[in-house]
């Protein structure tokens, strides 16, 4: 930044205790514009359980010297039980959690270099506590910033998608039990770091089995899903997404329903701050600025002037190329009057138009009992926009799926919104799933993912409810797929594929379903945007700009690795997934941290009982004399009746195992 020279410099504080009513003392670094204390200032508050001395030290430096350097306070927060935090982190947004943010917010509100004000921003976890304290409304709190967040626990985040289990869960749930075993610094909480470590390693618990014990929409689950009452929520909201994120459908519920101001922006990202991703960055930054400067310092930038939501709408592209071509468009509110509903109508591997008044033409019905292969291109639920995380070429799994095709495009359309599809089937078993995808088919048969839906037919009339089917009877049901923008050009072909199962995304069912779709009675509901004179900008984002990281020396690269492998001789087919992040010195604290993860997707000859899953995650702290090794293992298998769990976690002072535990647990399957 050339200016950087006329803004006032900063100091940090790289330990501040904040005392919680029960006496447990939460851990923070604070960034202070240096007049702050004469002149005070509005707080940004980031509240989460990723580590502020380590883990996240690069992301946060560079993100809250940003704010330091244009007047504000940045505050990062090790929740209760992580980082350099007391206390035990039982599970994801428990009330405990909340109740000690709200008590947070209250002390940043009181301290003498605080306005009074206080900002919430997060990505993932801290967009999620973000929206959720904000429904708790307390006083200091006076915008919030959320990233690839979700409204609905259930319905709509890493663990459950249309009441089937996403395999993200058991990565997700792996992820934590990762950091769950790790210890706070004894730099910062001196010779009581093993006690606290020991600790949590013995209470965390295993965050899996709690959430397979909650199969279905129950009290669980509407704890903290801001969607049960939007209304709470009075503060502005500026909610963010990426196409290639697992979180988009949020940002158009929270521009649909809450009623005080906010807007949304969606890109090409996976799930990270735009920023920081790798696919057209912006100056996020800057626009976050914006919106702290309206509405914690009233300084008329013109966020609340602008259209309601701004999209990135994506070009068609060949899925082996990291790249994701577009342009920005803007709609000045959210629903749309700009959006209307394009049908189609099915018939045996084909999708036609239907204009007012047709009819579609009478068909038997098409059966369909896809194999367990179909998904081993599907990528993941949540993408980190990795190349290897993305869905492939969707030729790879439509051999196993029913397809229908529209007959070449004349000229270009445009989707932006919520894709359905209204089915009529039936199955030959009780409990069945059924994923949709859309895609695109380039006239060289490139066939690249749009957007996708998955449903476990049990929950079709509810998710708190779920009944069996009657096999061999009729069911209507509706497929919603996750929101898109898409430009499909003139000449490509717009596929519908139905299957059975989508392994590994989503775990299928307790046998397989043979289902029988019956095309006369099913279509295909398009939203299809008009261009509108907003979409001409201004544009004007920028480029990402962060304040400069901390110096680090890189000891072993990352690593990223995605491979599906098929042994015909004993017919087991697996994916295996390896997410090894660099290893590095971080030079001013002298810490060397590293990350290894490792999973595993499998099966047997097609058989469901064979299905298998399995997460390593490994952590590694050193300084000087000071090592600590942790290594946690979760395996998920299941049968007809129940799903299986075994884990184990292992942790290491120097060469010396200082604590072990396994887990084997047995939790019956409920409809899933």
């Amino acid at each position: 930044m050339s200016d950087q020279q006329e803004i006032p410099p900063f100091s940090v504080l790289e330990n501040v205790s904040i005392p919680m009513s029960d006496g447990t003392r939460l851990a923070a670094q604070v960034w202070l514009p240096r007049d702050a204390e004469n002149n005070p200032v509005p707080a940004i508050l980031e509240y989460i359980p990723y580590r502020k001395r380590d883990h996240k030290l690069i992301r946060d430096t560079q993100n809250y010297g940003y704010f330091a350097r244009h007047g504000y306070a940045g505050v990062r927060v090790d929740l209760r039980g992580s980082g350099d935090s007391e206390g035990i982190l039982r599970d994801e947004y428990l009330q405990q959690e909340l109740d000690d943010g709200i008590e947070v917010i209250r002390w940043i509100g009181r301290q003498s270099w605080c306005s009074g004000k206080v900002g919430m921003f997060g990505l993932s976890w801290g967009g999620f506590n973000g929206l959720q304290l904000a429904a708790m409304q307390p006083p200091e709190l006076a915008a919030v910033i959320s990233v690839c967040s979700s409204d609905n626990r259930y319905f709509d985040d890493v663990h459950y998608m249309g009441g089937c289990l996403l395999t993200d869960n058991l990565s997700w749930a792996s992820t934590m039990f990762g950091f769950n075993s790790c210890p706070p610094d004894p730099e910062i909480v001196g010779e009581k770091w093993r006690d606290m470590w020991m600790e949590r390693l013995e209470g965390s618990g295993l965050w899996l089995k709690n959430w397979l014990e909650h199969q279905h929409h129950d009290d669980y689950w509407k704890h903290g899903s801001v969607c049960e009452d939007y209304a709470a929520i009075k503060v502005p909201v500026l909610a963010v997404s990426g196409w290639a994120d697992g979180y988009t459908n949020t940002v158009f519920r929270l521009l649909e329903h809450l009623s005080g101001p906010r807007k949304g922006l969606i890109g090409p990202w996976g799930h990270r701050y735009p920023h920081q991703g790798e696919l057209q960055t912006i100056d996020f930054l800057g626009e976050c600025l914006r919106w702290w400067d309206r509405w914690l310092k009233e300084k008329d930038t013109g966020v609340d002037k602008e259209p309601m939501l701004t999209a990135w709408m994506l070009d068609s592209v060949n899925p082996l190329v990291t790249s994701q071509p577009g342009h920005w468009i803007a709609e000045p509110e959210w629903p749309s009057a700009n959006v209307g509903t394009k049908t189609y109508a099915l018939s045996p591997g084909e999708l036609f138009e239907v204009k007012s008044g047709e009819q579609a033409t009478p068909s038997g019905g098409q059966t369909i009992q896809s194999p367990l292969t179909v998904g081993l291109f599907a990528g993941k639920w949540c993408s980190y926009s990795e190349t290897t995380d993305q869905p492939w070429d969707q030729r790879e799994d439509d051999g196993g799926a029913l397809t229908f095709d529209t007959a070449p495009l004349e000229q270009e359309l445009s989707i932006f919104g919520q894709v359905e599809t209204e089915l009529e089937l039936s199955s030959d078993k009780p409990v069945a799933m059924i994923a949709v995808r859309l895609t695109d088919v380039a006239p060289n048969d490139r066939a690249t993912r749009v957007t996708f839906g998955i449903l476990n037919l049990t929950h079709r009339d509810s998710d708190e409810q779920p009944q069996p089917l009657e096999p061999g009877r009729k069911y209507r049901v509706r497929v919603p797929m996750n929101y898109i923008a898409q430009r499909f050009p003139a000449g490509h072909r717009i596929r519908l594929a139905l299957s059975s199962s989508y392994w590994p995304l989503a775990w299928p069912s307790p046998e397989s379903p043979r289902l029988t779709v019956y095309t006369a009675n099913c279509q295909l509901l398009l939203p299809v945007r008009e261009g509108n004179a907003l979409d001409k900008g201004p544009f004007q984002f920028g480029k990402g700009v962060s304040d400069p990281a901390p110096k680090t020396t890189l000891l072993i690269p990352a690593k990223r690795d995605w491979e599906v492998r098929h042994n015909l001789g004993r017919n087991v087919v697996s994916l295996v997934v390896i997410s090894n992040d660099a290893r590095i010195l971080l030079e001013d604290i002298g810490m060397v941290i590293g990350r290894n993860v490792f999973e595993r997707y499998r099966f047997v000859s097609n058989q469901y009982d064979s299905l298998r899953a399995e997460a390593t995650h490994e952590r590694i702290f050193e300084r000087g004399s000071w090592r600590i090794f942790t290594r946690t293992t979760t395996i998920l298998t299941s049968t007809r009746s129940h799903f299986m769990i075994t884990a184990t976690l292992d942790a290491y002072e120097g060469d010396v195992r200082k604590f072990s535990k396994t887990w084997d647990e047995k939790i019956p399957r409920k409809l899933v």
